[in-house]
């Protein structure tokens, strides 16, 4: 029986152009669902740290992380849901027009595109559901009998969980992972790249791409993308040539 080829994407930083939870935090933030005080005293410094290039991105991430989860806990469903409806609705167009091509190039190849992701499985459904995926998988966030987020997360964003959901989906899909591509962008994507035959590190972090040219398997098979303004440039880990598109 011939398999299908698949084509796995991280969001955050790969597709959307910013995180999809930062965006979601901001607008319970504006809603006044969770305290405006929140971001000034416990998440402005890290995000000017990060901002300003001083400080590092996947810390960044984590540490507005937990202060999400913090300050979710016990907010309902629907308001969950209606702020998450919002972030699609005005957000969702802000993706990399490199990763956009490559979905609908994935897509008219009969590729099964396929989106697992560290950001909100309420979030990921929804880009799922815009870009047409086959199928999903993000980071649980677990509600109760009475509709309530309970501080409970299933995350997605490291790399044992991913390697460990790509393994599911090849299966559930007759995946052959030689002949298919993983896109990402940061170390939590290693395990993906090393998982199939065609990785693209898109604008990648520098442990990622340190990895990358310090693994010969990686250094042979994985492209690197960087996107700037309408610009496209290609290189080549193995030669350092680079392409424009």
């Amino acid at each position: 029986m011939n398999k299908n080829k698949a084509a796995f994407f991280d969001i955050d930083g790969t597709f959307y152009r910013d995180s999809l939870l930062i965006e979601h935090f901001k607008r319970l933030i504006k809603y006044e669902i969770i305290s405006p005080s929140v971001w000034h005293e416990q998440v402005k410094h890290t995000f000017q740290d990060w901002d300003k290039r001083q400080g590092n991105y996947d810390v960044y991430l984590l540490d507005v992380s937990k202060i999400y989860v913090e300050h979710l806990t016990n907010v309902s469903r629907e308001d969950i849901e209606f702020i998450a409806k919002q972030v699609i609705r005005l957000k969702a167009d802000r993706v990399y027009k490199y990763t956009r091509q490559q979905i609908k190039w994935h897509l008219e190849n009969g590729d099964k595109v396929i989106f697992i992701s560290g950001s909100p499985d309420f979030l990921v459904s929804k880009m799922a559901e815009k870009y047409d995926a086959t199928d999903y998988c993000g980071s649980t966030y677990h509600i109760n009998e009475e509709g309530f987020f309970t501080g409970d997360v299933k995350p997605m964003w490291d790399s044992i969980n991913k390697e460990r959901m790509i393994k599911e989906m090849a299966e559930k899909h007759q995946i052959d992972l030689s002949k298919s591509y993983a896109y990402g962008d940061t170390n939590g994507d290693l395990t993906m790249f090393k998982s199939v035959g065609n990785p693209v590190a898109i604008n990648p972090a520098k442990e990622l791409l340190t990895a990358i040219t310090e693994q010969e398997d990686l250094r042979e098979k994985t492209r690197i993308v960087i996107e700037r303004k309408d610009v496209i440039y290609h290189i080549n880990p193995k030669t350092n040539q680079v392409v424009f598109d």
